[in-house]
This record gives C-alpha cells, structure tokens and sequence, in this order.
C-alpha cells in the first residue's frame, strides 16, 4: 500500500499480485487512514475498529460503518501509476441500491431499530428486494450510532444518526418509532403493538437488542436511579451530573466510559464493582489496574470488591449509596451499568426458540427453528466459526452488521454463512483500547510492550491457541489479528511468545 493525495484527498494505492488499484484512503466509519491498517490481498482492515475493504472494488465487507470506498481509475505507462480522480472527490461511496416496486406485495418486518435492522434493510435494497420493508422501534429516534452515547453523552442528535430520515424514505425503508412489539404469532405471521395495532410480515427479523439489567436493592427504583439505553437517557445523566456528585455502579465497559466521560464534569465520580479490578473478566486483572490508575489520575474513586446494599433517599430521590461494608457514598446521580438482558419477552408464548438465558436460538445462516425468521445482534445465541461453532452471545456493535447482512441475503435465498471474527473498542479519556477474537475461559495472557507505559499487545490464550487479542498504542496489531483469524489460520502460543513478531508483518 501506498497513500497519494489527489485534489486534497487521500488515496490509498494498492499493488496486488503485480495488479494497480486505488481506492479512498479513509475508513467511511470514522475516518481511520487505512494506509495504516492490515491489507491482506486485496482487503484491507481498518486499525482503529477493524472495517474490511476489498480494494479493487471498494466495497465494505466487514463492519463497522454503512460506505463503501470511492475507487478511482488506474492506469500504468512507461513504469509510471497514473491515477485519476473526479472533479468531485468523495471520501465515502454509498452500495446501489434499489427501492420499493409498486404492487409488490411482500414484506420484510424488521423489530429494533439497531445496526442489525439497519443493515438487513440496505443489503436488501442493495440486492434490489422491492416489498416493503418497515423497521419497528421503541426508540424516539431514527437508527442511531449507540456506540457513541457512553463515550460522548452530551452529543446532539443529528451527528449520531446512522442515516438522515430522507436517505431512508428515498430507499423505501420504513421506521415506526415509539411503537413496541408485545406478541408474535408465527402461525398467522403477524407482529402485534403496544398501542393495540398489528402488522403481517413474510418475513421477519428479532434484533431487539438487550436491555440494561436494573439494580435489585432497597431504593433502586429512586428516580436519579439511572440506566444508559436511549439518547434521552444519555442526555439527561450528563444534565443531572454537571458539577454533582455521580456514582457508578458496574465495572464493565458501559460503566468505565461513563466514568472517565464524567470524571472532568461531574463535582465528583465514584465508581463500585464488585470484581478487584475493572473488566477482570474479560480483558484480566493488568489491564484493568491500568485503566483503573487512568481514572483515579482524573479524581476517580473507586470502591471495589464491593456491592451495594442500599440506596437512601429523601422525596424519592437517592441522596446515598450505602455499601455491603458499611461504606456511605454521597450521591446525586446513580448510574447502573451491571450487565443486559435479550430483550426477547414478548416471544413468550410463541414457537421461536430462547435458550436459557432467554437469546434467540439461530443458526450460521441466522435462521431461527420457524421458517421465515431470522434473529440477529444482542438478542441472538448464533455459532462462532472461529471457535469451533460454539454458541455465544456477543453484544458487539460490529457484529451485529455482520448478522443484519447475513440474514438479508438469506432472506433472498442468498445462501451465505455468518464468518465474522468479533471486534471490539472501548475509549478513555482518549485512549482506545482495541480487541478481537473470543477470551471467554482463557487460561493465561502472554504481553508484549508495556501495560503500565500503556502501550501494549496482549495475547490471550487457550492451551496452545491464541483465541483473542487486546492492544492499546499497538496499531494495526489487533487488525492483523483478526485477519489472521478471519482467514481460519490458528495462531499459537510459540507465536505469541516468540520475541520477534515479524509474522503479524507490523510496520
């Protein structure tokens, strides 16, 4: 790869098996410049949250972000690459896509208004589907970029929406807001609402996400008792903890962005987990010391090894936090983050199969055990290729793309398997933390470089397999990972260790 600038626009310039392209130089989801990702023939993936892009035609092949790469014309005369861009440089392409045919007849009903739902919907449009299709959410708002309303809570609405409501209406896709599915009967294939209306589908999909787990402790339902779901939730806790006194309980990453979101905003910030250190379960115990040290550099306090026994108040408003040790914490605001719960009650009574933990059971092809429906993002229990089709429930906003257009091209007959290796970030107060792959029962975690510099590469293993990666100031590292992973190659614990990593090819 070679990164060019044309009319004041980065291009990326790809040689291939002898073969020019070039393509836009900028991820289309935030605008990473690709030239420092991971090309593996002829895909390159995004270092900062692992996008995939073919560079020949531009298209987005793994997610996150809607766009595809503009591409532009190449040309090679006399040992020199000519490349040729429009008067009007795009940075961003958006798939062809066709829109409603009248007197067709069917209809694709889509339940939540999340990634999944908005990318079953394109990828239906982009495979020229011409029925109708209707996305039910019991959001206030148009598909939003969710992942922004713990790192960033005082946003306004308009720079978070996935896509602008005439974008939609120009494709023929449908939102129903503040509209909540209460049945489904498979039988009659019809959906009904809270508001007494119902709806027939052909085909149906469940990506209604999970919701936040709430507190089960005297005082819980005090009303600055608060759970981060919707932008109005997002909105009104920054309101609430301007130059008051927050506390946070859960120590996962909902609650560590809030944290170090608030920790320079908030009179003061304490956060209460119930492990040693935060993520302990998920990212181990040096990396959560770490990001716990980056918070309490900003005046966070933490309380853990800890739970909360009670919430007191005064006229229905919490006024402190009482601890299982005794500890009183002064509150003006409580934000819970403790883990979610598939939002999948209103299947109860119906055939579609729940596990027990209440997920959505599907299949590769994101198919549930009722003909013409499908499940998909939070609320779905699917197959994970990369460790042996064991079933997992992941709430990873990537993920979620990858089944909505997994399930759309299946809808079509399209048959196609979901192979999508997870990625996942989280951001500190600036910092990214990076991660791919599946580390649930990990049984060690090999570094390189430096936790307490924060500047690291961490290997998770299983036995002699490398099953996921971490990284924070270690880019692409984690890109290459999950293209390694992504082409179904194991990487081993000799790797890991090895002190030369000239196999992850890092520049």
């Amino acid at each position: 790869m070679k990164e060019v600038e044309v009319n004041h626009h980065k291009i990326v310039l790809v040689r291939n098996e002898g073969k020019f392209s070039a393509v836009g130089g900028l991820c289309t989801h935030y605008g990473a410049p690709l030239i420092k990702g991971a090309l593996v023939g002829n895909r390159v993936r995004c270092p900062w949250h692992g996008a995939c892009f073919n560079t020949t035609t531009g298209d987005i092949e793994e997610y996150p972000g809607l766009d595809s790469l503009p591409t532009y014309k190449v040309k090679v005369e006399d040992g020199k690459v000519y490349v040729t861009a429009g008067k009007q440089t795009l940075t961003k392409r958006v798939k062809e896509m066709s829109c409603r045919v009248p007197g067709v007849c069917h209809t694709v009903l889509l339940i939540g208004g999340g990634p999944a739902s908005l990318q079953c919907a394109e990828t239906l449009r982009q495979n020229n589907y011409g029925g109708r299709i209707i996305i039910v959410t019991k959001d206030e708002q148009l598909p939003l970029d969710k992942t922004k309303l713990s790192k960033a809570m005082n946003i306004e609405v308009e720079k978070i929406l996935l896509r602008p409501s005439d974008f939609l209406q120009q494709h023929g896709i449908e939102v129903l807001k503040e509209k909540e599915v209460v049945s489904v009967n498979t039988e009659a294939k019809t959906v009904a609402f809270n508001d007494g209306t119902s709806q027939h589908y052909d085909q149906l999909l469940i990506s209604t996400g999970a919701r936040a787990r709430a507190m089960q402790c005297p005082g819980a339902e005090m009303e600055n008792v608060k759970l981060l779901e919707s932008y109005k939730d997002a909105a009104g806790i920054y309101q609430m903890s301007l130059g008051k006194k927050a506390v946070i309980i859960g120590t996962s990453f909902i609650g560590m962005e809030v944290a170090a979101y608030l920790s320079d905003k908030a009179a003061s910030v304490a956060v209460v987990g119930k492990s040693k250190f935060p993520y302990q379960f998920s990212l181990g115990p040096d990396i959560g010391k770490m990001t716990m040290k980056m918070l309490e550099e900003k005046n966070v306090k933490f309380y853990m090894s800890s739970d909360v026994a009670e919430m007191r108040g005064v006229k229905g408003r919490v006024k402190e936090i009482v601890l299982q040790n005794g500890d009183v914490l002064p509150a003006d605001v409580v934000i819970v983050g403790i883990g979610v719960i598939p939002n999948s009650h209103f299947l109860k009574g119906s055939a579609v199969e729940v596990d027990s933990r209440n997920a959505v059971v599907v299949d590769k092809f994101m198919k549930t055990n009722i003909p013409d429906v499908f499940a998909a993002g939070d609320v779905a229990s699917f197959p994970l290729c990369i460790r042996e089709d064991k079933r997992v429930q992941i709430g990873h906003w990537q993920l979620a793309q990858a089944h909505g257009r997994v399930a759309a091209l299946n809808m079509l007959n399209k048959q196609t398997e979901l192979n999508s290796v997870p990625f996942f970030w989280t951001v500190l107060l600036g910092k990214s933390i990076r991660y791919t792959g599946y580390g649930e029962g990990y049984t060690d975690i090999v570094f390189k470089g430096n936790v307490d510099e924060r500047k690291f590469l961490a290997f998770y293993m299983k036995g002699d397999d490398v099953v996921a990666a971490a990284s924070l100031n270690f880019d692409p590292a984690v890109a290459k990972v999950a293209e390694i992973m992504a082409t179904g190659k194991k990487i081993t614990k000799s790797q890991a260790e090895s002190e030369d990593l000239g196999w992850l090819q890092l520049p």
